[in-house]
């Protein structure tokens, strides 16, 4: 009785996640910064099993318009946006539209997934499955899986699939994040100052915050600094993203 139960639930909860989607179960982790040193509890939520590709990014511009290169808005991303398109809805062969699409701002992939109805994850949810190797959900006190992210993250591959069945969260690209600068803040928070390229210190250093938990998480510390160095209009080469449910 007990295992027909529990194999309807999880038919039940699979029928729920969307195609192209895990879904990852509530648990807790600790994040690299964290005034307490408690551990943060994230609630079960679906993830992207892997990044937006150029593709479909192709895709959604086709059907947005204000999003293709030539009419984005500066307010909205820099120069640089979807600088390595050909044009407007020309992303490149087949070979480059199942590359994860990078050079798209905060502005653009939020926009992105809330256009499936969906979202960014937030840095806790993403740190959470991030800390899984292939068989562990969390495999953050192993030196040899810390030095296995060094690894990757020098060489920019060398993903895998993670025991969630989440693939590539640690290789090709660094991914945004619904709070990347670990403020939860409004939209009209995320201020321009004086002009587009002004930025509020006080919004978007995580890099700034002290007593880290755990000080041999070199990897973790990678990850904050790149948030650390972004903006909502920032569009470079190594970013790209994922959408949470």
């Amino acid at each position: 009785m007990f295992t027909a139960l529990l194999t309807i639930t999880m038919l039940a909860t699979n029928a729920a996640t969307p195609t192209g989607m895990v879904r990852i179960p509530a648990g807790s982790y600790r994040p690299l910064f964290a005034t307490s040193g408690a551990p943060a509890r994230v609630a079960a939520f679906a993830i992207d099993r892997e990044p937006v590709t150029r593709g479909e990014f192709l895709r959604f511009v086709r059907v947005n318009p204000t999003w293709r290169k030539s009419a984005i808005k500066r307010v909205f991303a820099e120069r640089s946006y979807l600088s390595d398109w050909r044009g407007d809805l020309d992303a490149g062969d087949d070979s480059a539209l199942a590359q994860p699409v990078n050079n798209v701002s905060w502005f653009a992939a939020r926009a992105y997934c809330d256009a499936k109805g969906q979202r960014l994850p937030t840095t806790d949810e993403w740190e959470y499955v991030a800390a899984a190797d292939e068989k562990r959900r969390n495999a953050t006190s192993d030196p040899a899986f810390i030095s296995r992210l060094i690894a990757i993250y020098t060489s920019h591959r060398g993903g895998f699939r993670n025991v969630y069945g989440v693939d590539d969260l640690h290789g090709q690209t660094w991914e945004l994040t619904e709070d990347f600068n670990s403020v939860v803040v409004a939209d009209d928070s995320r201020g321009t100052g004086s002009g587009v390229d002004a930025r509020d210190h006080g919004l978007y250093c995580a890099g700034a915050a002290l007593g880290a938990t755990d000080p041999s998480n070199y990897p973790a510390f990678l990850r904050s600094a790149v948030r650390a160095g972004l903006t909502g209009r920032s569009a470079t080469s190594h970013v790209g993203f994922r959408c949470a449910l």
